[in-house]
């Protein structure tokens, strides 16, 4: 299982839209649609995502949950 104190040490606990996707390495349209279907919570700020590096961690480990 991934926690937040084992994951993505190297990023600050909000990320980026850029930094999400680099974590996950997915591309900008992936990303947008894990954004609006709403599988990685987000916090919209004007036109930008800022996105809480818990639910990345969250969304990780739901998913590896769902394909075992």
């Amino acid at each position: 299982m991934i926690t937040v104190e084992n994951a993505f040490k190297d990023y600050p606990d909000i990320v980026s839209f850029d930094q999400m996707r680099e974590m996950l390495h997915i591309g900008k349209n992936k990303g947008y649609t894990l954004l609006e279907q709403k599988k990685i919570r987000s916090i919209r700020i004007g036109n930008r995502h800022k996105i809480p590096k818990v639910n990345i961690i969250e969304f990780l480990n739901q998913d590896s949950y769902n394909n075992n």
